[in-house]
């Protein structure tokens, strides 16, 4: 990624080896015969009318009982992906705080890639304190979870030189195994079938296809147009992902399946955006711009801009909250890829349901928000201050701080372990 310091400078487990989930055992329900309706019964003789006496009002008409909404459509899922549970809500199997079984015995870790100093910073967030540090590749990125949740990859791209790297961490016990030669591996995806890891290759304009476990190139597709390539969400099928172009101020909706690129959006203001991820609808997508300050609302099939909502200054990282209903959105304090210490940094919280934003989280002093995750219960948003070398534990109930120092530029930090049952890629997309 030549330019990419010229920027702010960018999963169903296998179903973790569980026994097939109580989704899959059900079967329909037979139909039911309903008895024959009885005969009448036979009248008895009526008396006489009695003589016409004072009117009396008929009684009024009841309403009738409201329509039972209809069920929503199950999702049609492209093949391999596992099923979504509830088709209002793609996050309905990531509300926290259980994990699924195979990340029990997982340490609860921050893990916190320091793009200057080329190490990871590991933190325990129970003592809020820095319990670990390792070195690692050429200008590290962000901490990846694997579409099983079983590695967490250092994304090291070398900022477009040739020693680009993928150093993987062993989460049971928080240290790193040896790092795998990989060309500018900036960010990290996954197919939704788990079959292949995407790495982006920003300074390339190229999406590399991986053996997700052994990293063996597979195939590349080249995205021409979209110049800094680095972020992206998928729909809630499966059938596309869309990916940022922060260089070119534009979107690029990609087929990953079939592995071609659908088209481009060019965004109507603003022009550099970063993180972007999907509505509980699956359908609608926030796109974080730090030129805009604020967030575009993108209708992900038609792949229409639909609306655009202020958020605060250099917008850059979109996570929703675990019940699914507040999206907090890192405005990282500065227009410039490299902005000064203690800038107007500041957290968006937007309501999903309103498309408003609900409060405003300042961070004390001064920040530079950037990357992060949400805690497996909930409670704290944990963010890393990229000009500042600090990470930030944001109360998720009052938006009070708490900063803890660490290297030099972190960036891209992951929380773990997460809920849900498979990982999409980033910092800990799962559902």
């Amino acid at each position: 990624m030549p330019f990419s310091t010229a920027r702010r400078l960018l999963p169903a487990l296998a179903l973790l080896g569980a026994a097939l989930p109580a989704w899959a055992q059900q079967s329909s329900m037979p139909g039911m015969d309903m008895p024959a309706r009885p005969a009448p019964a036979a009248r008895a003789p009526q008396p006489a009318p009695a003589a016409p006496g004072p009117a009396v009002p008929a009684p009024a008409a009841s309403a009738p009982a409201p329509a039972t909404p209809a069920a929503p459509a199950a999702v049609q899922t492209v093949p391999g992906m596992p099923p979504v549970i509830d088709p209002r809500d793609i996050y309905s199997e990531v509300r926290g705080p259980g994990v699924a079984p195979a990340l029990r015995n997982d340490l609860p870790r921050i893990y916190v890639p320091n793009l200057r100093s080329k190490d990871v910073y590991v933190i325990d967030p129970t003592t809020m304190k820095v319990v670990d540090r390792f070195p690692v590749g050429r200008e590290p990125q962000h901490v990846v979870p694997s579409w099983d949740m079983r590695t967490l990859w250092v994304t090291n791209n070398a900022e477009g030189k040739p020693d680009g790297s993928l150093t993987p961490i062993d989460p049971t016990t928080g240290k790193p195994g040896e790092s795998i030669p990989v060309d500018d591996p900036y960010n990290m995806y996954f197919t939704p079938d788990g079959k292949s890891a995407i790495v982006v290759a920003e300074a390339h304009k190229r999406l590399d296809f991986r053996d997700p476990q052994t990293m063996e190139l597979q195939a590349s597709l080249d995205v021409p147009e979209c110049k800094g390539i680095n972020h992206a969400d998928y729909s809630a099928d499966g059938r596309y992902a869309i990916f940022t172009c922060e260089f070119g101020g534009m979107l690029a909706k990609v087929d990953v399946m079939e592995r071609k690129v659908l088209g481009y959006l060019k965004l109507s203001k603003g022009g550099m955006p970063q993180d972007i991820r999907a509505a509980p609808d699956g359908r609608t997508f926030y796109v974080a711009d730090m030129m805009a300050d604020g967030v575009f609302v993108v209708d992900g099939d038609r792949f229409l801009e639909t609306g655009y909502v202020q958020t605060g200054v250099g917008t850059h990282g979109l996570y929703p909250s675990r019940d699914g209903t507040k999206l907090y959105i890192a405005n990282r304090g500065s227009h410039r890829v490299h902005g000064r210490r203690n800038g107007p940094g500041s957290v968006s919280v937007l309501d999903f349901a309103t498309k408003r934003v609900v409060a405003t989280w300042p961070i004390p002093g001064g920040g530079s928000p950037d990357m992060g995750n949400v805690s497996l219960d909930g409670k704290t948003l944990w963010l890393s201050g990229r000009f500042d070398d600090e990470v930030y534990a944001i109360d998720t109930t009052t938006g009070a701080v708490r900063k803890i120092a660490v290297g030099m530029e972190p960036h891209g930090l992951t929380v773990w372990p997460l809920p849900g049952r498979y990982s999409l890629g980033h910092t800990g997309i799962t559902r």
